[in-house]
Parts: C-alpha cells; structure tokens; sequence
C-alpha cells in the first residue's frame, strides 16, 4: 500500500506539470506550436542521455542475469500487448493515433522518475530494459503507423539515435567503460529533464484544444480503458501465469518496474511524433492528458493487485 501512495503521489505531481505547460501557453507566453522544438529536444536529445546514463551501473553477473530477465519479461510482454491491441483494432476500427496511444506506453517519461522516486537509482537500469525494447517497436511501427509510411527501414531503425544509444549503452555496461563524473553528472541533469519538459509539451498541445472536446470525446475514454485497464490486466495475468517473478533472485522488483513500465499512461513518444511527422498531435495529446490523470488512480490499484 506504500508503494501505491508514492505512485500516486509522484503522478500528481507530472500532471501538476502538464498543468504548467497549459498555463505559460494560455497567458501567451509561448504559443503551441512552440512545443515542437521541445519534442525534437526530447526524442533526440534527452531520451539518449537517460540510457546511455542508465547502463553505467558496475557490471555482476547478478546485474547482468537481472538485465536478461528483464528483457525476455519485456519483450514479451511487448509482443503481447501488439497482438492485444491489434485485435481491439479490429474491434473497434482504432486509427493510427488511438492504436499507437493504446499500445505504447509512457515509459521513457515517467519509468525514471517513478523507479528512482519509489526504488532508488540503481534499479533505473531494469526500467530502461523495458524501454529500450519498446524503442525498437515505436521507431519501427509506431513511427510507419504515425508517418504513413509504408515498409519497415531496417537500416533507419538502427541509426536512430535512440537505437545507437540503446547499443552504445550495452556495450558500455558488458566492456565496464565508465564515464568520468562530470560527463555521468551531466548525463543525469539532461535525463533528469525527460519527466518535467514531456509533460509541459503536453500542457502546451492541449492548452489549443477545447476541453470540452476531450472530456466528451467518446473515443478518448475507449483508448484510455484500453490503455489503462485491459493492458495491465493481461500484463498481470501473463506474468503471473509464467511465474517471471521467479525468474531472478530479486524478480520481485524486477518485474514490477517491468510491470510499472507496461502500465503507464500512453506515451508522449506518440504526442511528438504526430508533431514531427504531421499526424493529429492535439488528439494525441488529448488522450495523454487523460491518461495521465486516471492513472493516478489506476497505477497504484494495478501495483497494489501485483503486489498482492
């Protein structure tokens, strides 16, 4: 129960910052359109820094087989959830926006502040296992299904700078390269921004869309339940079903950072995205806002139901 109220507490808090973002928007310090800047700074600058800076942790077998149960939970759990959520497609004719909001989750945003807040920092690195796998899904079908593009570029995927952070991460970590303290400190402020500034982009999209449209958009309550609901009760079944908290000496919290990371609100990823690649980013972000909110009451139910 102590843990569910540090979620909630924490969550609070990240939708207190989306409330910043409507409000330097509204009083026209900055305009909406402002935020695309950020959401480049985001995706091509902050989101590398957190990984690259989470995988300089020192090498043990113990971290290292704790690494490899986190991946194989997170992968999937993440192939999973795909084939969830195509079937709701079909169901319920999701588009693009409403597909990627209901199947990627906001990990990259909020599983380090929510890990180092409720666990402490060493165990920001499982988290970042979970996110790194799901960077391979969002920069391939993600990306295709948001830009319209029609074919996967194998090539593309694995030089984004993303990917090559994931890469140059894990070989730091296997080949023990640690960086000096200022560039490790450095690092850490940049990824430290990733929470705050993705949720002022959010504040800043929705500050241009009328409220009233998204608390009485139908469709945005039906991917808010998908998201929020349907996908942490299957996470759950399967984990429970596969005994992966069983998997490693310390699975128990291994798995519930993995699990935290599957249940989060939808991903801002999604948000910046649709601004770069000119899909509908004010409904993208309207369904982040919605999701962020209820998950202060999901989250904390779904790890008090995991930890039971």
């Amino acid at each position: 129960m102590q843990m569910s109220i540090l979620l909630f507490k924490q969550i609070a808090q990240l939708f207190l910052m989306i409330l910043m973002g409507y409000i330097i928007v509204k009083t026209k310090l900055l305009k909406g359109e402002d935020s695309k800047v950020l959401s480049k700074i985001i995706l091509y600058l902050i989101i590398p820094a957190v990984i690259i800076n989470a995988f300089q942790v020192d090498y043990s077998p113990n971290v290292t087989k704790g690494l490899i149960t986190a991946c194989i939970a997170s992968i999937i759990l993440q192939f999973l959830l795909l084939f969830v959520t195509y079937i709701m497609q079909k169901m319920f004719h999701l588009d693009s926006v409403e597909f990627t909001s209901a199947y990627y989750s906001n990990s990259g945003n909020l599983i380090v502040p929510l890990v180092t807040y409720i666990l402490g920092g060493k165990w920001v690195v499982y988290g970042c296992v979970f996110m790194s796998v799901q960077l391979f899904f969002i920069w391939s079908q993600g990306k295709n299904m948001i830009s319209r593009e029609k074919g996967i570029n194998l090539k593309k995927i694995l030089l984004n700078i993303n990917m090559i952070s994931v890469f140059l991460g894990v070989i730091l970590f296997f080949t023990k390269i640690r960086f000096p303290e200022i560039i490790n400190n450095t690092l850490s402020s940049v990824g430290g921004m990733i929470g705050p500034l993705s949720m002022i982009v959010t504040g800043m999209l929705i500050a241009e869309v009328n409220l009233k449209d998204i608390f009485t958009n139908k469709r945005v309550y039906l991917v808010t339940v998908l998201r929020l609901i349907i996908q942490p009760l299957i996470a759950l079944a399967v984990i429970n079903l596969l005994g992966m908290r069983g998997w490693h000496p310390q699975g128990d919290k291994i798995i519930l950072i993995t699990y935290l990371a599957a249940i989060t609100p939808c991903a801002s990823t999604v948000t910046q995205m649709c601004q770069v690649y000119g899909n509908d980013s004010k409904y993208a972000s309207a369904i982040n806002v919605m999701t962020t909110l209820l998950s202060i009451i999901t989250m904390p139910v779904f790890v008090y139901l995991y930890q039971m």
